[in-house]
């Protein structure tokens, strides 16, 4: 493997990150720079940190890294379940979106283990 675009982690959170922009980008104008923002930052660590981590050179930093976008994956379920609550979408899309979030992180965590195992092998 040769870049982090070929994760199937990093392209399902890819595919998470534009649902959350499309998302935001209905927000009403004034959350501009106060949910909106925190809802499309939180979404885009979720594919920086993968990112990242698939770009050092030990195991540990990588794993480091996806728990770090596992939080951040969090923190945007958090932001959604803040903009349900103010009304900004309605409870059928927070679960359409908790679904896709679910997804996320499933497929993360396959990866983190696997790069445990990985790690695991190459230390013994």
């Amino acid at each position: 493997m040769y870049s982090f675009e070929e994760l199937e982690t990093w392209k399902t959170a890819r595919q998470y990150r534009l649902a959350m922009v499309k998302t935001a980008r209905s927000f009403p104008a004034e959350e501009k720079y106060r949910l909106t923002d925190q809802l499309i930052r939180s979404a885009r660590s979720i594919t920086n940190n993968i990112a990242e981590g698939f770009g050092r050179f030990h195991h540990q930093e990588n794993i480091q890294f996806c728990r770090i976008s596992r939080g951040s994956l969090f923190e945007t379920l958090d932001h959604l379940i803040c903009a349900a609550d103010d009304n900004y979408i309605t409870e059928e899309e927070l679960i359409i979106l908790k679904e896709e979030n679910a997804k996320c992180l499933r497929v993360l965590n396959g990866y983190i283990s696997y790069l445990k195992k990985v790690k695991q092998t190459i230390t013994k």
